[in-house]
C-alpha cells in the first residue's frame, strides 16, 4: 500500500474507530448512547444479562439501538463474571451504565474499583434523577423524568392533559445523547492529562438543559402563556399542525416576516387584515381557527402542490413508513436495512469519513473471542463445577 493510499484509508476511518467501551447491559438511554459510540466506530462490548434486560420481553435481536456492539451474557452476581468485566474494563476506554445508585459499587464494579485498575477510564453513569438530591434512590421513567424539569408542563394542546412526547426528551435527547456527548468529552480530557472521569449523567438534568431555549424567550416576553399559547407550543397559528380533508396532517413553521408573508399569498390571505399582525396574541385563536377551516377544505396533496414550491417552511407530516420513501430520505440514503431491518442510518455525517455499516445484535455472538482476547476461562464451566462439586456433598 503507498504512502498516499495509507493516508487517505486513515482520512476515511470512522471518528471513533480504536475506542473500546464497555456498556453494562440496561434499557432506554444507555443503549442509546452505547448505540451512538458504536455507529460512529467505537468497539462497544454490550455485557447482557441471563435472560436479557428489557422488562417488556421484547425480542433484543430485533432492538435497532443494540445495533452494532460485541456481545457476552455474564450473570453479574457471580464473582467469575464480575472478574471478566474487570478485565475486558482494563483493556477499555471507558464504561457506561444505568443503574440506580449504589448498584454497581455493591457488584463490585463502582468507578472507584474500576478506576483503580483504569486509571484513564471514563466511567459513564446514567439516571434519572442523577447521582446526588433526595429523588436519587427513587425509580422513574422518562415521562417522570421530563416533569420535574418544566419540559413536560409545555407540551401538548392547551385544553388536554400534557402531551407524554414518546421517550425522545428523557431517555434520548437529554440522556443518551447527552451521554454520548460527556463521553467523548471526558475521552478528550482524559487524553490530554492522563486521569479518568466519572460522569454523572441524569436526565432530569438534561431535559431541563434541553429546555434553554425556551428560558430565553422566557426572559425576553415570549413565552408567558398557559401551555399552548406561545410562540413554539402550537399557540402561534404560524407554527403548528393542520388537518387536511383526507385526515393527513401538514407542518407550518413560518415564523420569519418573510416566510409568513410567502405563506399567506399562496393560501390567499395576504390581504386579510385578521392577518395582518402576526404576533398580536390576541388575534391567534381565530387565525388558527379560519387556517383549521382552509386546510380541512382539501387533501393534502393540493397542500404540498401549493406551499412545497414556494419556500414558507411548509412540509408534510410524514409516518414512519412514509419517512423511508420520502424522495429526500431516500437520496439523502437517511434509512438503511441492516440483517433485513430498515433503521435510520447513523447520524450525524462526517466529511471524508467512511460510514458505519449497522448489524443487529446476536446473543453471545462474541463470547467466545473476548474470553480468548483477555485469557479467561467461561463462568458458566466453573459454576457449572462447582454446582456439581456441591452436589455431591
Amino acid at each position: 500500500m503507498s504512502r498516499g493510499d495509507r493516508e487517505y484509508r486513515e482520512l476515511m476511518r470512522p471518528v471513533l474507530e480504536g475506542v473500546r467501551v464497555i456498556e453494562l447491559a440496561g434499557i432506554g438511554p444507555t443503549p442509546f448512547c452505547g448505540m451512538m459510540l458504536a455507529d460512529h466506530g467505537a468497539e462497544v462490548i454490550r455485557i447482557d444479562r441471563p435472560g436479557g434486560s428489557d422488562p417488556l420481553s421484547q425480542d433484543q435481536e430485533r432492538d435497532v439501538l443494540l445495533r452494532s456492539r460485541r456481545t457476552i451474557t455474564l450473570d453479574l452476581k457471580e464473582p467469575e463474571s464480575v472478574e471478566i468485566v474487570a478485565r475486558l474494563v482494563e483493556t477499555a476506554d471507558g464504561l457506561i451504565e444505568g443503574f440506580r445508585p449504589g448498584v454497581v459499587e455493591r457488584l463490585g464494579l463502582g468507578p472507584d474499583a474500576m478506576m483503580q485498575r483504569n486509571r484513564t477510564l471514563v466511567y459513564g453513569r446514567m439516571t434519572g434523577w442523577g447521582q446526588s438530591g433526595p429523588l436519587s434512590a427513587l425509580a422513574g421513567h422518562d415521562l417522570n423524568y421530563i416533569s420535574m424539569s418544566g419540559c413536560l408542563a409545555a407540551l401538548g394542546p392547551e385544553d388536554r392533559p400534557p402531551a407524554p412526547p414518546l421517550n425522545l426528551i428523557g431517555d434520548y435527547g437529554g440522556g443518551g445523547m447527552l451521554l454520548a456527548f460527556g463521553f467523548v468529552s471526558a475521552l478528550l480530557a482524559a487524553r490530554t492529562d492522563g486521569r479518568g472521569r466519572v460522569i454523572d449523567c441524569a436526565m432530569a438534568d438534561g431535559s431541563a438543559a434541553l429546555m434553554a431555549g425556551m428560558w430565553s424567550l422566557k426572559h425576553n416576553g415570549m413565552w408567558d402563556g398557559e401551555r399552548g399559547e406561545n410562540l413554539l407550543d402550537g399557540g402561534a397559528p404560524f407554527y403548528a399542525c393542520y388537518e387536511c380533508a383526507d385526515g393527513r396532517f401538514v407542518a407550518i413553521g413560518a415564523i420569519e416576516a418573510k416566510f409568513y408573508s410567502r405563506f399567506l399569498e399562496a393560501v390567499g390571505l395576504s390581504g386579510d387584515p385578521l392577518f395582518s399582525a402576526q404576533h398580536d396574541r390576541s388575534k391567534w385563536p381565530a387565525m388558527k381557527e379560519r387556517l383549521s377551516a382552509l386546510f380541512a377544505s382539501a387533501a393534502r396533496s393540493k397542500w404540498v402542490a401549493k406551499l412545497k414550491p414556494i419556500d414558507c417552511c411548509f412540509t408534510e407530516v410524514l409516518t414512519m413508513d412514509d419517512a423511508i420513501g420520502h424522495e429526500h430520505n431516500r437520496v439523502r440514503e437517511s434509512y438503511c436495512e441492516a440483517d433485513g431491518f430498515v433503521q435510520p442510518r447513523p447520524a450525524p455525517r462526517f466529511e471524508r469519513t467512511t460510514p458505519v455499516r449497522p448489524r443487529m445484535w446476536r446473543r453471545d455472538a462474541d463470547r467466545e473471542d473476548l474470553l480468548a482476547e483477555i485469557g479467561a476461562a467461561d463462568p458458566l464451566r466453573a459454576i457449572s463445577d462447582r454446582e456439581s462439586s456441591g452436589a455431591g456433598h
